[in-house]
């Protein structure tokens, strides 16, 4: 992802739908041992095209306890809160 991991920590809340998590061990954990889900951000090297430099964070998801549709349905508003509009 194209992001700073400073707007990524300020967009997830709201991306989560305000579900409540906690970071452990650098990882983003939310719920228990039967269900719950983990994004762990670990930054790459920046992008730079000409004079521009963008961040970037590589987010590897991880689901347990969910069914496909619930994690198409998270990632679909995951994707609405982290989209970049382009002009």
């Amino acid at each position: 992802m194209t992001i700073s991991q400073a707007d990524f920590m300020r967009l997830l809340p709201a991306a989560v739908a305000g579900v409540s998590y906690e970071i452990q061990d650098g990882m983003l954990v939310q719920g228990d041992a039967e269900c719950g889900w983990r994004i762990a951000l670990t930054p790459l090297p920046d992008l730079t095209i000409g004079l521009i430099r963008l961040e970037r964070q590589r987010a590897v998801f991880a689901f347990k306890g969910y069914s496909a549709g619930e994690i198409t349905a998270f990632f679909q508003r995951f994707d609405l809160y982290f989209a970049r509009g382009g002009g």
